[in-house]
């Protein structure tokens, strides 16, 4: 297992999170995972034996249910706490209550309180927002955060499904006041999704900040179950929860490349979706959920694999997707800066 530094930090992480959204299993969350407390155990020690440190849960995964789970593993396993780097979110609802949902100081002091005593510990090493709360002033999130952070519940703060431009306002606000900032984004990427490479991947090399995709195998998609002829049937978790979003068709594309480079190296199709997602730039620590230990090992071994510049091509080819505006007119209006130096005004391109 390898190690890198999570975000402009001090602190060391697994290149692979233990993902806990198949804990529990209440509500919706079903048709993700309904691991109960021996089978999270097994989970829990099997990750932690090959490597894993650092895990990631939220308060909304089976309301209430993953965290409880997870803080109860971790005491019955023995596990030193400081031996952990803990993940947790705030933003979904958590209960009927007009109070119960949102990103106010409130809900931030509240919500961490009672995840707190549901993991059974103390503090959070990482505290994230889980999405944007437009009810609610940046300024007043900000705060919120700052304030938990030096309660000393938690150590660092990061944020979850945010667009660029929420994450630069958010850390301005903080810098103007002297407030921690994000130190990394927990954002969906796989080689079927790679929206976020257009504003989020630039944004994040220059602010040394820490990607942490979730769903890699864009919710199973890519796990290697699938392909042309064997598209999702009744009962499965693409069809009872069809989250994310997934283009099929050009999805079966990029599987029938993975498969023969799967077959280059003799491991699965998720190992390969895994393992270019790891070799992407800003990519820290790769989210990762399962349901068995079998799962779990052939998804950590995508760490091991090493792909080729030229296969590494051959997935990029495929997955490709067009550049929107202002991309292509960025991109385009680059050129000029590499020109050589015989280069002249006959030979600029146009430009609008």
């Amino acid at each position: 297992m390898n190690y890198n530094f999570l975000g402009n930090t001090g602190v060391l992480v697994s290149e692979i999170c233990l993902g806990t959204m198949t804990f529990g299993g209440e509500g919706y969350w079903q048709a993700i995972g309904q691991l109960q407390q021996d089978s999270v155990n097994e989970l829990v020690k099997s990750a932690i034996d090959q490597g894993i440190n650092f895990i990631d849960t939220a308060n909304v995964y089976s309301f209430g249910q993953s965290e409880t789970l997870l803080g109860e593993s971790i005491k019955r396993l023995g596990i030193a706490r400081n031996d952990l780097v803990i993940a947790t979110k705030v933003r979904g609802r958590m209960g009927e209550g007009k109070n119960q949902v949102g990103l106010g100081r409130l809900q931030i002091m509240q919500q961490l309180d009672d995840s707190l005593k549901r993991l059974q510990m103390d503090h959070v090493d990482l505290y994230q927002i889980h999405g944007f709360d437009p009810s609610t002033p940046l300024e007043e999130t900000m705060r919120g955060l700052e304030d938990v952070v030096r309660s000393g519940k938690v150590r660092y703060i990061g944020c979850s499904n945010l667009a660029a431009w929420q994450v630069m306002k958010a850390n301005g606000i903080a810098e103007k006041h002297g407030w921690g900032k994000f130190v990394s984004t927990q954002n969906y990427y796989s080689i079927a999704g790679r929206d976020l490479e257009n504003e989020l991947v630039p944004m994040v090399q220059d602010q040394q900040m820490a990607i942490l995709p979730w769903s890699p195998l864009a919710g199973g998609f890519l796990s290697g179950k699938y392909t042309r002829d064997n598209k999702p049937e009744d009962g499965s978790r693409r069809l009872n929860f069809d989250f994310p979003p997934v283009n099929q068709e050009k999805a079966y594309e990029i599987i029938d490349v993975m498969q023969r480079i799967g077959e280059e190296h003799g491991v699965s199709v998720a190992r390969i979706a895994l393992a270019w997602v790891l070799a992407k730039p800003g990519v820290t620590s790769v989210i990762i959920g399962a349901k068995n230990t079998d799962q779990l090992t052939d998804n950590i071994k995508a760490a091991e694999l090493s792909l080729t510049m030229e296969q590494l091509d051959r997935l990029d080819e495929v997955s490709a997707t067009p550049k929107p505006y202002p991309q292509w007119m960025i991109e385009r209006q680059e050129r000029d800066r590499l020109a050589p130096a015989s280069f002249s005004p006959n030979q600029a391109s146009v430009t609008k």
